[in-house]
């Protein structure tokens, strides 16, 4: 029969400096080996998150850029909205400015004018002067027809207070022809006859002298003179109110 002994000998052990150094080498290398491998995570860690943070800083740039970009776009067309702001403002003071001295004017062109557009409502009316003075007109001139001259007064006095304390003067004269025959003295023209050789009525002439005053400053829209539209109406129809005076 065979006998194994299983009881390891104390004498067969390994003994001595060898063995001792091979197993405290062994534990050198695995910490090296283990801080190696954790310094390489390390690096890869750091690694990706620098190349993480560049990238997000890039972007961050490349926005930025773009939205100063836009900035430099809003601020020029802040610019130009501003200026044309400012153009309009001018433009509208300028209108403003024109319209206030219109409606402040005075002077001979806007008399002229206000009797101008009068005059053409009142055919075969002649103007022989229009003279001045502050606030008050004198208006002389002639018409064939005393009608017209009345027409031409009411519309004087229904201005709407552009034209106010009228005065009209009329007088009839006989409408004188001459002829001259040398160029200096005058001759005198046959009256005309009818068929039976009496004469004929001598074609008359109203010379008028208007008296009123100028006050464009007092000047009313139509809409504000309706509750006395009836009485100017009445007065229009009664030609005693105009205060025409026929001498």
């Amino acid at each position: 029969m065979i006998y194994i002994n299983l009881l390891e000998s104390v004498t067969d052990r390994p003994r001595g400096v060898a063995v001792v150094e091979k197993k405290v080498v062994s534990q050198g290398s695995q910490t090296i080996l283990l801080a190696v491998v954790v310094f390489a995570l390390l690096f890869v860690a750091l690694g990706g998150h620098y190349f993480l943070t560049l990238r997000a800083k890039m972007n961050a740039q490349k926005e930025l850029d773009e939205q100063q970009a836009i900035a430099v776009q809003m601020a020029a067309i802040i610019k130009e909205q501003d200026d044309l702001k400012a153009k309009t403002q001018a433009i509208e003071g300028r209108i403003d400015a024109i319209k206030a001295l219109r409606s402040s004017q005075t002077g001979p062109g806007a008399v002229l004018r206000a009797l101008k557009e009068r005059i053409d409502g009142a055919p075969g009316l002649y103007l022989e002067s229009v003279d001045q003075k502050g606030e008050q007109l004198v208006i002389k001139g002639n018409s064939p027809n005393e009608g017209t001259v009345t027409q031409f007064g009411r519309s004087l006095e229904f201005s709407f207070g552009l034209f106010s304390n009228l005065s009209i003067e009329t007088v009839r004269k006989e409408m004188t022809f001459a002829a001259s025959t040398n160029g200096l003295q005058p001759a005198a023209v046959p009256a005309a006859t009818d068929a039976t050789g009496k004469p004929l009525p001598k074609p008359e002439t109203v010379d008028f002298t208007i008296k009123c005053a100028y006050t464009p400053g007092n000047t009313t829209t139509p809409g504000s003179n309706t509750a006395t539209a009836p009485n100017s109406a009445n007065q229009a129809a009664n030609p005693a109110s105009n205060q025409v005076a026929q001498k």
